[in-house]
């Protein structure tokens, strides 16, 4: 009987110990981008709130190669993607770029590509200008249809665009790395893939846009063009999957990470020629299905959301589409509209939010869509529809029944999350661009600008500014990984350790 009852009290506590231990794992991971919801949502009384040169950086660790991929945790390891170039082209003197580039002259997320003027990447056609005359513009002689007009001669064909192919010249590593989270010292390096690019990229990107996942016994790094890679902990190789090679829009190339759920990858492969959703077996690498999809080069990264019905893969587009997860079926879509998609999805029990930053000529527009919905939604299903949050680069971040979004330049909005009301808008003047995700923690709110700047301001329906904290470097355009009570920056050449 002694023996029994000892039994029945040891038995509970060691339950308890155990999922002390889960939960306290848990919170020291950052397995894939955004987090282990997906939403930038942190919740740690030991954090710092003040950061700088010389305050609160433990460790610093010096980067060599290029990549505007965000670092993920496990345990007491760093995770990053980078790509470094051996041998490169000299940048040719070309004239500037036709056509508007993703999101009124933003790149990819992560990625500052394609701001005006910016030449093509290698590999991607030459855009041509249009050489026709419109009716009425001054200083172009008479146009068809007018007095005065003599004979026309005959038009031939347009010139044809001759792809730039001189990446295949260059030479670049395309390298997974570890960190040990304690020191900032290089536990170990896997080269996934080295030689000539399979498709050029444009000059202001990488090749190392996407933010790797993990689940703690796998790492996942995905290139885009360049392959999928699975490595375990250590750094052995397990699988790897080429997934195509295809145009993207204007060279910008691909920037949507991979996400995991239940031992499934999504991978959301959007493209110019041939987009999907794909689902994979993490363990293995073997596709348990793939869902073409009616989209051309998009940016964002796919969400589960759990609400209060079911759990959902949500992904954006000029139509955003949620499926089943376990089996790709097509559950509702929402005809959003504009321009190439960078911002992903968040949500709460109740409502997703999503939306399209527009462009120059088309408003940005964020939407409420309810838990539950069916088929086509663009009429029905939707909870509300604004055209006041300035969405941008940046994702939108959920907090006690408010939306907060940070524009591509530091514009705040925060909007009511039930009704889409506008509550407060505010400028801060003097940012850099923003295309880090911000976070809260503790009833603030804080977002990063490319120069290494954080802003931090209380959560609320007011706008109030409690600290500003900088770090020098360069390039800060990966979004912030934490690791329990530390954060995790990635600027241009370093990485930054940030705790008490």
């Amino acid at each position: 009987m002694k023996h029994y009852r000892k039994s029945t009290w040891i038995l509970p506590v060691i339950i308890t110990l155990v999922l002390i231990s889960a939960s306290c794992t848990r919170k020291k991971n950052w397995p894939q981008f955004r987090g282990p919801e997906g939403n930038m949502t942190v919740t740690s009384s030991s954090l710092p709130e003040k950061w700088g040169n010389d305050t609160n950086i433990l460790w610093t660790a010096a980067l060599d190669g290029s990549g505007y991929s965000s670092p993920v945790v496990w345990g007491d390891k760093i995770i990053i993607t980078s790509t470094f170039p051996e041998k490169v082209n000299p940048v040719p003197e070309r004239g500037p770029m036709q056509g508007p580039p993703p999101q009124g002259g933003q790149g990819p997320q992560g990625s500052p590509g394609g701001q005006p003027g910016q030449s093509p990447q290698p590999g991607q056609a030459m855009p041509q200008p249009d050489q026709r005359l419109q009716p009425g513009q001054p200083g172009q002689g008479p146009q068809p249809g007018q007095p005065g007009q003599g004979p026309q001669p005959v038009q031939g064909p347009p010139p044809q665009d001759i792809p730039d192919t001189s990446y295949k010249k260059e030479i670049y590593r395309w390298e997974v790395k570890c960190f040990d989270l304690n020191t900032g010292e290089e536990l170990w390096k896997q080269v996934a893939y080295s030689g000539a690019p399979k498709a050029g990229k444009n000059p202001g990107s990488t090749y190392a846009c996407e933010t790797p996942a993990t689940d703690g016994k796998r790492v996942f790094a995905f290139f885009g063009m360049h392959g999928l890679f699975c490595y375990d902990m250590e750094g052995k190789l397990l699988w790897q999957k080429d997934l195509g090679i295809h145009y993207t829009q204007r060279g910008w190339g691909t920037g949507s990470s991979p996400i995991l759920y239940n031992n499934i990858l999504f991978i959301q492969f959007d493209n110019e020629e041939n987009s999907s959703i794909i689902a994979l077996d993490a363990v293995s690498g073997d596709e348990k299905w793939r869902i073409k999809r009616d989209e051309k080069t998009t940016y964002s990264t796919p969400y589960i959301w759990k609400n209060k019905i079911r759990t959902e893969l949500v992904t954006c587009g000029k139509t955003a589409r949620s499926y089943d997860p376990e089996t790709g079926k097509l559950l509702w879509e929402l005809k959003v509209g504009g321009e190439q998609v960078i911002p992903s999805p968040v949500g709460n029990e109740e409502l997703l939010f999503l939306g399209n930053p527009g462009g120059r000529e088309i408003k940005a527009k964020l939407f409420g869509v309810k838990a539950g919905a069916e088929g086509d939604i663009t009429e029905t299903g939707v909870a509300w529809m604004s055209e006041e949050s300035g969405l941008g680069n940046p994702s939108p971040l959920i907090y006690k029944d408010r939306l907060y979004v940070v524009g591509g330049r530091g514009e705040i909005a925060v909007l009511d999350a039930a009704t889409g009301a506008l509550k407060y808008q505010k400028r801060i003047n003097g940012i850099g661009s923003v295309w880090a995700t911000p976070w809260v923690n503790n009833d603030k709110i804080y977002f990063l600008d490319e120069n290494g700047t954080t802003r931090v301001f209380k959560a609320g329906d007011a706008f109030e500014q409690v600290a500003t904290n900088r770090l020098e470097g360069k390039k800060f355009w990966s979004s912030v990984a934490v690791a329990g009570n530390a954060y995790i920056f990635k600027g241009g050449d370093k990485l930054y350790y940030v705790g008490k």
